[in-house]
């Protein structure tokens, strides 16, 4: 009845200029039915207000009467179909930095199915959403789900590609036997002599194997890989990232949620 109410105003006032009838609002606000007996389900009825106006074109000044309904979007819906599913998403690609490194098909198929169903589900949200140029706050929420999922997948590409060159430099040098200091280095099942490669043949830090820190062997043995050298070891960055990730995340749900509900 109230949008049949503004309709019809609109129309009166298409056909009669001011000159010729003044409209006016009996009461300056605008009284509804009660609410226990109507129900928006998407949105939550905030309040109206009415206003008049004088719209001044070449045909005369026209009074243009006007009623905002104030609605408020119910989290209900958007929190089971949206919030809800992106955040199982993005902790179920964490479940990738307890399954075993050498794991390559399980890690991968787990990761790219998190991303395509990402994928998926900010299509869908967008669809129940009107078509604006902004960001909305849902894009936001499921942009950042969307980058951490994404992230994960690369945490396990950057894992297996430093693992794999490290297992591969230790089979390669193996097949090699340092006879004495000064010495060039033999390979074993070829009779044809080897050239020395210092990469292989120095062990420093007290022992450990140099192929599992971000340094060369030579800056190693020398001790100049303290300087401007992040000290990591790479096979420890499933563990690094089981601390980090569900830490940003709370952390961005926390800001998220204290900023669009309470400031």
């Amino acid at each position: 009845q109230n949008y049949d109410l503004f309709f019809k105003l609109n129309y009166l006032y298409n056909g009669y200029p001011r000159n010729e009838i003044m409209y006016r609002w009996q009461r300056r606000a605008v009284e509804v039915a009660d609410q226990r007996y109507w129900r928006l389900y998407q949105f939550a009825f905030v309040g109206l207000r009415n206003t008049s106006d004088v719209a001044h074109t070449q045909s005369g000044e026209y009074v243009i009467m006007t009623i905002f309904f104030d609605l408020s979007r119910r989290m209900g819906y958007f929190t089971i179909q949206t919030y809800i599913p992106c955040s199982m998403i993005v902790v179920l690609s964490w479940v990738s930095f307890w399954i075993n490194k050498d794991a390559v098909p399980a890690r991968t198929s787990l990761g790219i199915t998190t991303v395509l169903t990402m994928t998926t589900l900010s299509t869908i949200s967008r669809k129940s959403l009107p078509k604006v140029s902004y960001v909305t706050a849902m894009d936001l929420f499921v942009s950042v789900c969307f980058i951490f999922t994404f992230a994960a997948l690369m945490e396990y590409g950057t894992l297996h590609y430093f693992t794999s060159n490290r297992q591969n430099k230790k089979a390669k040098s193996s097949s090699l036997v340092n006879i004495r200091p000064g010495t060039s280095l033999l390979q074993m099942n070829n009779i044809l002599p080897y050239v020395e490669e210092d990469d292989f043949a120095y062990e420093c830090l007290d022992g450990k194997d140099c192929a599992s820190f971000f340094c060369c062997f030579d800056d190693c043995r020398s001790g100049a890989w303290r300087e401007n050298r992040m000290h990591v070891r790479v096979s420890k960055i499933d563990s690094y990232a089981r601390i980090f990730f569900p830490t940003a995340f709370g952390l961005f749900n926390l800001v998220y949620w204290i900023g669009y509900l309470y400031l």
